[in-house]
């Protein structure tokens, strides 16, 4: 995808409201079906962590290198895909979990 495509495909998720870890959770949880069941290889879910990689460096702080910030993001990316890593519950989560707001969507 180029940068142009890419920041479209940016503006488009945010515009939509995609909560991130839902999001995420919901594409690691797909990727490994798709993987188990043999229509996902290594290399594909290689061109995935390529995607996500260039969707996070559109908002790559300035005060980290750029060379820093793709080899952290993408050791990440590995650990999150092979199962290493879990993703922390996000700042709005901790929020819905106290007031029970989200209770009936995580039981369901």
């Amino acid at each position: 995808m180029d940068a142009r495509a890419g920041k479209e495909v940016h503006d488009l998720i945010s515009f939509v409201g995609l909560r991130a870890h839902a999001t995420a959770v919901g594409l690691l949880q797909l990727s490994a079906e798709l993987v188990k069941a043999g229509v996902l290889k290594e290399d594909a879910i290689t061109r995935i962590k390529a995607a996500i990689a260039d969707e996070l460096e559109l908002s790559r702080p300035s005060t980290v290198s750029k060379a820093e910030f793709d080899r952290t993001t993408r050791r990440r990316l590995d650990r999150l895909f092979s199962g290493e890593e879990k993703l922390a519950p996000g700042p709005d989560q901790d929020d819905a979990a106290d007031t029970g707001a989200h209770a009936a969507e995580r039981s369901s």
